[in-house]
C-alpha cells in the first residue's frame, strides 16, 4: 500500500512540475513575442515619452529613459541632443550588446517655472530606426504654489 501511495505521490509531484515548465516556457516565449527581434541593432524603449507630472521649484529633474538592443548586432548611439538647453540627456559610451538594456539620462532644468515639454533626440546605428525623439513634460510649481 506504500508503495502505491507513494508512486501515485510522485507521478502527481511530476505532473506538477512539468506543468510549471511549461508555463515557464509560455511566459518566456510570450514575452519574447512581444519584443520583435530586428537583423542589425535595435533600440525598444520601455516608454518615449517621461511624465514629471507638476513637480516643486528646483526638484530633481533627472529622469532614465531605459532601452533594450532588440537586434542581433551591438546598439552603437552616435549622439543624443536636447531640444533647448535646459534639456540636457547623456547616454552609455560603449555599445550595447543585442539583448542588453541601456539608459539615456535626460536632466531638465526646474529652476524654469511652468509647463515644458521637451525632446531629446537620439542618433544610433538601430536598423530602420536611426534617429529616435523621446519626449519629457511636466509642470514646474512657482514657490508659492508649493508651500500651500
Amino acid at each position: 500500500m506504500k508503495k502505491i501511495f507513494l508512486l501515485a505521490m510522485l507521478t502527481v509531484l511530476g505532473a506538477a512540475t512539468s506543468c510549471a515548465q511549461e508555463t515557464k516556457k509560455k511566459i518566456k516565449a510570450t514575452s519574447a513575442a512581444k519584443v520583435a527581434k530586428v537583423d542589425g541593432a535595435g533600440m525598444v524603449f520601455v516608454s518615449e515619452t517621461i511624465d514629471y507630472g507638476t513637480i516643486a521649484h528646483n526638484a530633481d529633474g533627472k529622469r532614465e529613459f531605459v532601452f533594450t538592443n532588440n537586434g542581433n548586432k551591438p546598439l552603437i548611439i552616435t549622439n543624443t541632443q536636447g531640444s533647448c538647453g535646459c534639456t540636457v540627456p547623456t547616454s552609455p559610451k560603449e555599445p550595447i550588446a543585442p539583448g542588453a538594456k541601456g539608459i539615456i539620462g535626460v536632466k531638465y532644468a526646474t529652476d524654469r517655472v511652468g509647463a515644458f515639454t521637451k525632446t531629446v533626440t537620439v542618433t544610433s546605428n538601430a536598423a530602420g530606426n536611426a534617429t529616435m525623439v523621446l519626449t519629457i513634460k511636466g509642470t514646474v510649481l512657482a514657490d508659492e504654489a508649493t508651500k500651500s
